[in-house]
């Protein structure tokens, strides 16, 4: 069932959008409908992440690194 939703935006934004619509052959509601599905469809990146990665994944916390840090430590690594 459909149903009517108001938008309110810039009127630049509204051209834009209505550019891009017929540019797509589609209606506005039709890609701000698209927009909104896909945002459920992202997958959580929490969920996804690579064995390697998760192991890491606040291995740092609590800890002051600042790029000169890093620096320092490349520099110690290749010369």
């Amino acid at each position: 069932m459909n149903t009517k939703l108001t938008l309110r935006m810039d009127e630049a934004v509204i051209r834009k959008a209505k550019t891009e619509a017929k540019l797509r052959g589609k209606s506005v509601s039709r890609m701000v409908a698209e927009f909104i599905e896909s945002i459920g469809s992202r997958p959580d990146s929490g969920k996804v992440l690579p064995p390697t990665t998760a192991a890491l994944v606040g291995i740092l916390k609590g800890q002051e690194i600042s790029e000169d840090d890093y620096k320092e430590h490349l520099r110690e690594k290749y010369l």
